[in-house]
């Protein structure tokens, strides 16, 4: 039973905006929850559970757990919490640990390197339990962090979208908690005593040292500006192309200002 207190009913709030201004939930849904047993995925199912119980149209949810299988994982205590709440759930066995230790190349990130193998089983499972979306729990400051890491290391003007039509063309990938600053989901999750788990991987705790620096830097800015974080999201949506550099986008524009 959530506690229904100040964080509950912020994240929540930030949560059904994200869902109507993007369009995240549709009727006749059937959701894959992608749950790992952190404090992210967690929140996202309880919210998410929490709006189908009084939305005007009808979806499922189905918490789907990826265990990469390093050893230690306590994918049990997942599980048992999971089935306790009620909650549909599907336990995947995967042997990723393997493959990561054979197929990675030096020099190449770990963790990206796993996450694209998880996401894959995701797809593949969405697809044998008829999901037609799948739900992540990234929150807002992953948002943030993946715009600067683009801008200054790869040189590209974006991040991530609160909805996207997979590669696969079948399943269509919804980020619902894309208000949400990763404190309040801290707050909230403390205040229910989720029982986290870690992936107990060879690399746990050595977070990408980049992504790490955008985090302190967004941390040094927020004491300055505790309005900063907001004022990025709310730029993701606010663009103005006449204004950026990229080539075919000024074209389309002076095209459309032709036009009229």
């Amino acid at each position: 039973m959530l506690l229904n207190n100040a964080h509950f009913r912020k994240v929540k709030k930030l949560t059904g905006q994200a869902v109507g201004a993007f369009k995240l939930i549709e009727e006749g849904d059937r959701i894959a929850v992608a749950v790992s047993g952190g404090k992210d995925s967690y929140a996202l199912l309880h919210i998410l559970e929490q709006l189908r119980r009084r939305a005007p149209i009808n979806y499922e949810l189905i918490a789907v757990n990826v265990d990469a299988g390093f050893p230690g994982y306590r994918k049990d205590i997942l599980e048992k919490y999971l089935r306790t709440c009620g909650f549909q759930v599907h336990m995947e066995a995967t042997d990723c640990s393997h493959i990561i230790e054979e197929k990675l190349r030096p020099g190449s990130s770990y963790c990206a390197f796993c996450a694209r193998l998880r996401r894959g089983v995701l797809y593949t499972v969405a697809d044998r339990l008829r999901c037609n979306k799948i739900a992540l729990g990234h929150h807002l400051d992953d948002f943030i962090e993946t715009l600067l890491l683009n801008q200054f290391y790869i040189g590209t003007l974006a991040a991530m979208s609160p909805r996207l039509l997979a590669d696969n063309q079948r399943h269509t990938v919804i980020r619902p908690l894309v208000y949400v600053e990763e404190t309040d989901i801290i707050k909230f999750a403390r205040q229910n005593d989720f029982p986290i788990i870690d992936c107990d991987c060879p690399v746990m705790g050595q977070e990408d040292h980049q992504r790490q620096r955008m985090k302190r830097l967004l941390t040094e800015l927020h004491k300055e500006n505790r309005y900063l974080k907001r004022s990025m999201i709310s730029a993701l949506g606010n663009i103005r192309p006449r204004h950026l550099l990229d080539q075919e986008m000024l074209r389309l524009v002076q095209m459309n200002e032709r036009k009229t």
